[in-house]
């Protein structure tokens, strides 16, 4: 007898469940997510900003809802959308209707991972949108936020915006965080801007950690696109981003302790703060810590910011570096050429 073709789907390692008749104890919690530093808080913001499972009350007294494992498949789908692929697996090994309902988001996994090499050129595959974006909509398809923030993005790089926000606005529905502050760019950027429905979800995705978010935030609070100014409250979102690891905001908060606008002016936070986005590859941050280690008397160092923020596209550094330059020894330049050449960013967040 020929073998049925094995399906990626069988392919995953699957844990035997007992049928829920077997009279063993039933499944009733579980946490994906182990304990913090300070405590058992969830920091996850893919499963405690998750609306649809905030707003599904389970009563543990009661025994037709005090079992997990009976949730319906499609309540099931709509709280794991926006799960990344290790949190559906460990979902999917909680009990055997869990791994039954989760098959699509498993699926399309697949479909994200495939998308992703094509947009990208990975995995010995030329480039290529129109494929990408056929991946992307079948992960879609299969209630995968992950996915629809992709096919947004193609879309969106393909000009037919309007199909890219339906596709933001579907996992921003859905709790994703990028869904959500993808959408409230687009909505900024719309003509007219959309500001207040725009605010709306660039404070929900913040909410839920979404560093890039939080940036869009405190920009839109500090550029007065909220219905009133709050620097104060601006400021607090970029320090949380900057604390992200979000080099833009390390940028920003660098200027605000630089002027003391917002906060208290304080110069060695301030260079705090522009050194660590020098180092994450800002390239205007690199100017401005090379000027400042210009101004200390270090030129070796100073050449090296300046040169890498030169080569990042800031013309007026390179003039800066000229005059350095020639105060030093062929040597000592050198050493900075090198340096600069040998130089990577430290890794920086831009989610």
């Amino acid at each position: 007898m020929a073998m049925a073709a094995i399906s990626p789907e069988s392919q995953m390692n699957q844990r035997t469940w007992p049928c829920k008749s077997d009279g063993g104890p039933r499944f009733t919690a579980i946490s994906f997510i182990g304990k913090g530093k300070h405590g058992s808080k969830n920091d996850n913001p893919r499963l405690t900003n998750n609306p649809t499972i905030n707003n599904f009350q389970i009563n543990p007294k009661n025994k037709d809802f005090a079992d997990f494992s009976q949730l319906p498949d499609d309540v099931l789908l709509k709280i794991a959308a926006n799960f990344t692929l290790p949190n559906i697996r460990a979902a999917s090994q909680v009990c055997k209707s869990w791994c039954d309902g989760l098959r699509p988001l498993r699926d399309a996994m697949l479909f994200l991972k495939n998308g992703k090499r094509f947009k990208h050129g990975r995995g010995g595959v030329k480039p290529d949108l129109n494929k990408a974006l056929e991946s992307f909509l079948k992960g879609a398809a299969l209630g995968s936020t992950l996915a629809m923030v992709d096919a947004g993005l193609v879309y969106w790089e393909m000009g037919r915006k309007e199909q890219g926000i339906a596709f933001y606005r579907k996992a921003a529905a859905l709790g994703d965080p990028a869904g959500q502050c993808n959408l409230g760019i687009c909505l900024l950027q719309a003509n007219p801007p959309n500001s207040e429905e725009a605010i709306t979800w660039l404070y929900k995705a913040s909410v839920a950690g979404y560093v890039r978010a939080q940036y869009q935030l405190a920009l839109c609070l500090h550029k007065n696109r909220c219905p009133s100014r709050n620097l104060r409250e601006a400021v607090t979102w970029f320090l949380k981003a900057a604390e992200g690891g979000y080099a833009r905001a390390m940028y920003n908060i660098a200027m605000r302790y630089s002027v003391g606008e917002g906060l208290v002016q304080s110069h060695k936070l301030a260079r705090k703060w522009m050194k660590r986005a020098a180092d994450r590859g800002h390239s205007k941050a690199q100017f401005e810590h090379g000027l400042s280690l210009f101004s200390e008397g270090n030129m070796e160092k100073a050449v090296v910011y300046l040169e890498l923020a030169t080569r990042a596209g800031e013309t007026a550094a390179d003039h800066v570096k000229y005059v350095i330059l020639q105060e030093m020894s062929t040597s000592c330049r050198d050493r900075a050429m090198l340096l600069a050449d040998n130089w990577r960013p430290l890794p920086s967040s831009s989610r």
